[in-house]
């Protein structure tokens, strides 16, 4: 277990470009997979969850050239049904690769695959991509208790569907409209609230019509083919919100992060820091893979004003939700988040681990079925916190300490590189003290 603690740091300054993004790392391996050309993803994430989804991409059949640790892959797809899943698919923790693969492998050539994971992963709900998909004629037996692993069938016939979401959630719908290429005739997705869009940009950019009418999207198929165009990913937002925070509250004279993925459907914190009264500027750069992109520059903010987050923004900031349970406890007034059940169900409980780890270092924090309140204070003690094995808890605790009157020691630090393995050395060059 690794356990590094971060000391208060009067100011940090500097630039910083964050790791490339989680999620289109994960999308563009995949649809590369499933196109006819080769495809170079450039930039490619190096973590955990992307080398699993990369690994799962050669396993099916595609042809891989380079490692997530290179400056680009090579990934010669075997187009939109010429995949050959082997028995087993290890998942590792890549919640995503499950969920988005369950979509691809239901419409491959085959007999039976089962998508498996490590301990945490096991533990994640699966039903929810479960019945969408045997309602379009798949077969998938996931454990008793609908989690992983899953045993998929391939080869039998899909027929398109309307699936409405009960939560919002891009996993899902990328899943069901993944699994719609293959299946005859429409299949749509409604969804209560509008999740993040990648994989409908991606499937657009690799010459894909996607359907959209009022609150639904969907796809056509059976779709012959796929041709996503060579890919450059650019920094996820998710782990750029991190140093975001950080700035707002000791960027003197600024933090800036550069090259982010700016997709409106993932930017909500900024939305929520702006009104909390934090001083972000955006940018904007040229689009990347289909995407906005540009530099996010932060300030520290005067006084912060607590907030409210409500259903209807949670898709658009649903990683982001533990940095708000921090930026309320040092905000004046009374932070809730509500509406956000979905995190019960991440790498851990996401609102019992988080009200812990703020509780750990002094705030004032209780649970809610669906979310988190957090009375502001001037100042937090600081404090020993657990990763709980979730990435974001251990980074969330960094900065925590830094802005902390005492630092904050983060007890399984090694978490951090699921997303972003180079947090701690980023966070040093904008100034924070690490032991």
């Amino acid at each position: 277990m690794t356990t590094l603690t971060f000391r208060p740091a009067a100011a940090l300054a500097g630039s910083v470009a964050v790791p490339p993004d989680k999620s289109l790392t994960h999308r563009a391996f995949l649809l590369a997979a499933i196109s006819d050309r080769a495809v170079t993803v450039h930039n490619p994430l190096d973590s955990e969850d992307t080398y699993a989804t990369l690994h799962a991409v050669r396993v099916m059949g595609a042809e891989v050239q380079g490692t997530v640790s290179s400056d680009r892959v090579v990934i010669t797809g075997r187009g939109v049904r010429g995949l050959t899943p082997p028995p087993v698919i290890d998942c590792m923790n890549a919640g995503t690769l499950m969920r988005l693969a369950a979509g691809i492998v239901v419409g491959q050539i085959g007999d039976v695959t089962v998508l498996d994971g490590d301990t945490s992963l096991r533990g994640r709900p699966m039903r929810r991509i479960v019945d969408p998909l045997r309602a379009m004629g798949a077969e998938l037996e996931p454990t008793a208790e609908g989690t992983s692993p899953l045993a998929v069938r391939m080869g039998l016939p899909l027929r398109g569907v309307t699936h409405d979401l009960p939560v919002a959630s891009a996993q899902v719908k990328s899943c069901v409209l993944l699994a719609g290429l293959n299946a005859v005739g429409e299949t749509w997705v409604r969804e209560p609230v509008r999740s993040r869009d990648h994989t409908e940009r991606m499937l657009e950019a690799a010459g894909v019509t996607v359907l959209r009418h009022g609150d639904m999207v969907g796809v056509r198929g059976p779709v012959a083919s796929l041709s996503l165009p060579d890919i450059r990913v650019p920094g996820d937002f998710s782990s750029a919100a991190f140093a975001i925070v950080a700035g707002v509250l000791r960027g003197d004279p600024e933090v800036r992060v550069t090259g982010v993925n700016l997709n409106p459907h993932r930017i909500g914190l900024l939305g929520v820091l702006t009104r909390m009264g934090a001083d972000v500027r955006i940018e904007p750069g040229p689009d990347v893979a289909g995407e906005p992109a540009g530099d996010i520059v932060v300030r520290r903010a005067g006084t912060l004003h607590a907030t409210t987050v409500t259903a209807d923004e949670v898709p658009s900031m649903v990683d982001e939700l533990p940095l708000v349970g921090l930026l309320g406890a040092l905000a004046a007034g009374v932070t809730t988040v509500s509406g956000a059940a979905e995190l019960r169900v991440k790498e851990s409980d996401r609102i019992a681990t988080v009200v812990a780890l703020l509780r750990a270092v002094g705030a004032t924090a209780d649970e809610r079925e669906d979310g988190f309140v957090v009375t502001g204070a001037r100042s937090l003690p600081g404090g020993h916190v657990q990763s709980d094995h979730d990435h974001r808890l251990a980074m969330l605790g960094a900065i925590a300490g830094l802005v902390s009157d005492g630092g904050v020691t983060v007890h399984g630090f090694e978490a951090s590189a699921v997303s972003y393995p180079g947090f701690a050395d980023d966070m040093a060059g904008l100034g924070a003290e690490i032991a």
